[in-house]
């Protein structure tokens, strides 16, 4: 069976987002100042091959430990759908 997996690789909120920071003084330029505290991080998609959603699961937690995310800087959500 073939799964897709969306993850979201996002800092921690305990540490200072600086793109984040960026974007919001960007939007406070140009006349949104009710928007705060913008935080940005990556989405990632991937499909995989596996003979249960559990075994797609862990597959994907397996990668997102492994390579995807630094633990020390960054937190991460998926999730897996039937293709």
């Amino acid at each position: 069976m073939k799964f897709i997996s969306e993850i979201d690789v996002m800092p921690l909120k305990a540490l200072l987002n600086p793109q984040g920071k960026a974007v919001t003084m960007t939007l406070h330029n140009n006349g949104y100042a009710e928007i705060e505290n913008v935080r940005i991080g990556k989405h990632i998609t991937l499909e995989v091959e596996a003979e249960s959603k559990d075994a797609a699961k862990k597959r994907v937690e397996e990668i997102c430990i492994k390579l995807l995310h630094n633990p020390i800087m960054e937190g991460y959500q998926f999730t897996i759908n039937e293709l």
